[in-house]
């Protein structure tokens, strides 16, 4: 279960020109991820813009618009490696208009790099991105205080800047923080110490991104395997096959583990588990198996394996985050859409909305009676079937979801389990469908 720990995935933040491109292309030249005809371009383009300098930011900055107005907008990846690591970069907008595209960036980041001018200290931005990074469950957060020369490498600046952001970092209950200065155009401290820092004792970002500790974030105890597809072969040599593939989403399975069929709540046992290659011995997040069981159960997509004694909550009301991102419609008490969750898809309603949520103050607005784009808030939801649902804090991938607009087919919201309201089905109606 090592090989996974080799994959890093990171995503940037920060307020707008603190350097988050500009770090990104630093961390890709030189760990020689460019290839020369790109930084033949990129070296080019700076000459036509007039700079004295090659613009790093023209790495990753790809998007028309973002050339022109020398910011990002949409969420650009980026891929390299190290001997020590592989890397996948998600470098997100900074501006607030692009919130989407920051939850959709940093989804799926294991670690967070907020970067901050060291000029002008924490923004509001700047704690806007680290409060989402904490929404979203990311557990590593690097605080990069760039242009740290154009402030002469003021220790004293740099330990102001650090041990305000440590501050507000411990409201948000992030496990581990990091803070180390650097100038993402000269390249100090960035893939290797610098001189002009011999006060800082820590290591170069790349050198610290390479160490970071992540397979403990892991959730290997909740054994959380949802069907995706139900194989079977109709073939002369496997009449009688029938095995249950998708990707497992936590925990550890192996064959000989008793488990139960939810919504169902049957008990059985794993007979075999498959992967691409053959019989695997167990399987683990994110691996891609098919499992056989002892008994004769129906099972269909959207239905999940688990441990007997440890077991999701089965429920049709919850109370959850999202992050509503139609421009085009808002979300309120009462509207319908389509709930896609883990590998399951049925229809929910709004039933309620608690607060809105400004993400610069961390205020709760009470009185707000919808959410428009980019906007954060709490509901409540009802679903017409059960979801197998745990808290989002405690697994990410059963505890997330995403809100589809049954008219445009538009992923209109992307949410975060909270809690369980009630895990109770409805009486059906007469016609033979749930009141919902």
């Amino acid at each position: 279960m090592t090989a996974s720990t080799t994959l890093l995935r990171i995503a940037t933040a920060g307020s707008v020109d603190d350097g988050k491109s500009t770090l990104i292309g630093r961390l890709l030249y030189d760990s020689k991820a460019v290839m020369e005809d790109q930084w033949a371009s990129v070296e080019q383009t700076s000459r036509e813009r007039g700079h004295d300098y090659t613009d790093l930011a023209l790495v990753t900055d790809g998007l028309r618009a973002e050339r022109e107005q020398g910011i990002t907008i949409d969420v650009a990846y980026r891929y390299f490696a190290t001997p020590k690591r592989k890397f996948i970069i998600a470098d997100t907008p900074g501006h607030i208009q692009y919130t989407r595209n920051m939850v959709t960036g940093a989804s799926t980041a294991q670690l967070v790099i907020v970067l901050v001018d060291a000029r002008h200290g924490l923004l509001e931005q700047s704690r806007r991105h680290a409060f989402l990074a904490s929404l979203l469950g990311i557990q590593h957060i690097v605080l990069a205080v760039n242009k740290m020369d154009l402030i002469g490498w003021d220790k004293d600046k740099f330990e102001a800047i650090r041990d305000e952001f440590h501050a507000f970092a411990a409201r948000l209950d992030v496990q581990d923080v990091a803070t180390i200065p650097i100038s993402a155009l000269n390249g100090d401290n960035v893939v290797t110490k610098s001189d002009e820092t011999p006060w800082y004792e820590g290591p170069a970002l790349l050198t610290h991104l390479e160490e970071v500790y992540i397979a403990g974030d892991r959730n290997l105890v909740d054994v959380r395997f949802p069907v995706q597809y139900v194989i079977r072969p109709h073939t002369l040599k496997h009449q009688d096959h029938r095995s249950y593939a998708g990707t497992v989403a936590s925990g550890v399975m192996r064959p000989g583990d008793e488990v139960v069929v939810l919504p169902i709540g049957k008990t059985t046992r794993i007979t075999a588990i498959e992967g691409p290659n053959g019989p695997v011995p167990e399987a683990f997040p994110p691996m891609a198996v098919s499992v056989s069981i002892a008994d004769d159960i129906d099972i269909s997509r959207g239905d999940m394996i688990a441990r007997t004694h440890n077991q999701p909550r089965v429920a049709q009301s919850f109370d959850a985050t999202v992050c509503w991102m139609a421009d085009s419609s808002v979300l309120e008490p009462g509207r319908d859409y389509i709930i896609k969750h883990t590998t399951r898809t049925t229809r929910a309603r709004v039933t309620g909305l608690d607060y809105r949520l400004d993400v610069n103050t961390l205020h709760r607005d009470k009185t707000a009676t919808a959410l428009k784009l980019n906007e954060l808030g709490r509901i409540s939801l009802r679903t017409q079937m059960p979801l197998l649902l745990d808290e989002y804090t405690r697994n990410a991938a059963t505890g997330s979801f995403i809100l589809i607009d049954p008219d445009t087919n538009g992923t209109v919201a992307a949410g975060m389990v909270l809690r369980e309201v009630a895990a109770t089905r409805p009486a059906p109606t007469p016609c033979g469908t749930s009141r919902w």
